[in-house]
């Protein structure tokens, strides 16, 4: 196990085929640089990018696990959902996904809607213009695009003063059930793992019900070291996965060297403890 431990394995990240500011290739290039061993690119539902970073790691040192990350609903609030080594190509995955991607459109409208209504100009060809396409795009294409307006001064600013919950910009949307994503994932051949599970801010009794779902569903690992994770969150999730008997995943939720707080494979190591969910991928090939 310490073995696998010592590995340097990324497995949250982002491309432009989502909202990361890198392509696929130049992601495999960067983790490369970083001296990551394992990569999973896991775009916001869509398995886009993934042809190109397979073919961007082919003839390196560099593992490359196809994934992806799948806005789901869980109690009235979204919950992000990772599948981890998923056969891209299956169709009833990229059925759903075309389903999801129309509902980021409309939301992308309402958005757009909420921030002419709060007195600014209209964004949404320029977010389209950064995203790439209406199936891709999001709050951070918004963001984005409100920066280079100058608006305000980064990404983050936006999202506090325009684009969350309680924020002129903030608009309701409901996607797919977790039971549903889950299954999914497991239509796919993928591993499910929640991601960064602190940043829902459940209490204990909720996180505990979500976590007993989530299992039964068929999920099998949480996030314990990301992006968005304290010491005291990894602390708390490394606690939780004995308890569940979780695997445990790490991730760096890289987005843009400019944006994400950590870069590719620069994400606090795992505790030597848990069971890395990268085993796993070995044993399935």
């Amino acid at each position: 196990m310490q073995i696998l431990q010592d590995l340097n394995v990324d497995l949250h990240t982002h491309s432009t085929a989502s909202d990361g500011s890198l392509s696929p290739s130049q992601l495999v290039v960067r983790a490369i640089e970083h001296g990551v061993d394992i990569l999973a690119l896991t775009d916001h539902d869509t398995v886009s990018g993934i042809a190109e970073g397979l073919e961007a790691a082919q003839g390196t040192d560099l593992t490359f696990i196809p994934g992806i990350e799948i806005s789901t609903m869980w109690g009235g609030g979204c919950i992000h959902v990772v599948g981890l080594d998923i056969q891209f190509n299956n169709s009833k995955l990229k059925e759903a996904l075309l389903q999801i991607q129309k509902g980021r459109f409309q939301r992308a409208e309402r958005i757009n809607l909420a921030l002419i209504k709060a007195g600014l100009p209209s964004m949404l060809e320029r977010a389209l213009s950064i995203s790439g396409g209406k199936g891709q795009i999001g709050r951070v294409h918004f963001a984005r695009a409100m920066v280079q307006e100058n608006i305000c001064e980064d990404v983050r600013d936006v999202f506090s003063s325009y684009l969350v919950k309680g924020k002129p910009g903030y608009v309701e949307h409901y996607w797919p059930s977790l039971k549903n994503v889950v299954s999914l994932i497991l239509e796919a051949n993928g591993l499910p793992v929640i991601a960064h599970p602190a940043r829902y801010k459940l209490s204990y009794n909720l996180l505990t019900y979500m976590f007993d779902e989530f299992i039964s569903f068929g999920g099998v690992g949480i996030e314990v070291a990301t992006g968005s994770h304290s010491s005291a969150d990894i602390e708390r999730f490394k606690n939780i996965s004995i308890e569940y008997d979780f695997k445990a995943s790490r991730g760096s939720d890289f987005h843009s060297p400019s944006e994400s707080r950590y870069d590719v494979g620069r994400a606090p190591y795992l505790p030597d403890c848990l069971l890395p969910i990268w085993a796993s991928l070995e044993v399935r090939g």
